[in-house]
């Protein structure tokens, strides 16, 4: 029985290996698209990962078949062929298209607000636990025998409480 369950175990994995070490994204760039420069289209590989999809929202532009991507797609290409850097060329895309087209968005202006909220929320709850935690350490309880803070009168009635 165990023969047979390792039999099975390795065909699988046999099976499973080669769609495992050979599987990429397949992505969306169509022949026409592609520089005939090496270097360029390089560089525009490089750009388009960083760049979202508008209407995919969580793809990037050369992972998407939308008509918007494959326009973005050859903005990328247009602008590197007209001689603008890389950074040039991102500038010009969030400047028409707004920092949501970029899947990692600049840790700069309004952002930083942003970057800093999970922080700075994380801090706040732990010093408000932590003054919570030290007023209730620091408050008598009436389980406490040794509870201070409590009249004769009020010490009376709650010996009656606990003796019923």
């Amino acid at each position: 029985m165990r023969h047979v369950f390792l039999a099975r175990l390795l065909l699988s994995l046999t099976l499973l290996a080669p769609m495992v070490v050979t599987s990429t994204p397949a992505l969306a760039v169509e022949p026409d698209e592609i520089l005939e420069d090496p270097v360029l289209e390089g560089r525009a590989r490089e750009l388009s990962k960083d760049l979202r999809c508008l209407v995919c929202r969580n793809e990037n532009i050369d992972e998407s078949n939308a008509d918007l991507a494959r326009d973005l797609r050859l903005l990328v290409r247009e602008r590197l062929v007209a001689g603008d850097s890389n950074d040039e060329a991102m500038d010009f895309i969030v400047e028409r298209y707004g920092e949501y087209v970029l899947l990692s968005p600049r840790a700069s202006g309004a952002n930083w607000l942003l970057y800093a909220a999970g922080p700075l929320m994380l801090v706040l709850a732990l010093i408000l636990a932590g003054g919570y935690i030290r007023t209730r350490s620091r408050t008598p309880s009436a389980e406490d025998p040794g509870a201070e803070g409590l009249s004769a009168q009020e010490r009376a009635q709650l010996d009656r409480i606990l003796k019923d």
